[in-house]
């Protein structure tokens, strides 16, 4: 699992790689750590790389947009394949991310 963060547009922007599975939950984690320092921008995940999310995955998403709420901030969804889109869907956290 590879996490790349960077300031794009105002913006603040995770590219997600890999499988996001439990095993690399803790390292992806503390690699998406800087997105909790994050205030007044929007944050957005880009999962167009990522190729599969776990249960452990998707509370991290879940972290990041409770905290990202506390400071003023959106999260966004972006890239997402028909495979993750499923898992969300299951799961119903579509419900509760905005997808770009």
């Amino acid at each position: 699992m590879n996490v790349t963060i960077q300031e794009q547009d105002g913006n603040m922007v995770a590219i997600l790689e890999g499988s996001l599975d439990t095993a690399a939950a803790a390292e992806t984690e503390k690699a998406m750590s800087p997105l909790y320092d994050v205030e007044g921008k929007n944050i957005i995940i880009d999962c167009t790389d990522l190729e599969y999310i776990s249960s452990a995955g998707l509370r991290i998403f879940l972290g990041i947009l409770h905290n990202a709420g506390e400071k003023g901030g959106h999260v966004y969804i972006k890239g997402i394949n028909d495979k993750v889109r499923a898992i969300f869907t299951i799961t119903g956290f579509s419900n509760i991310f905005e997808f770009m």
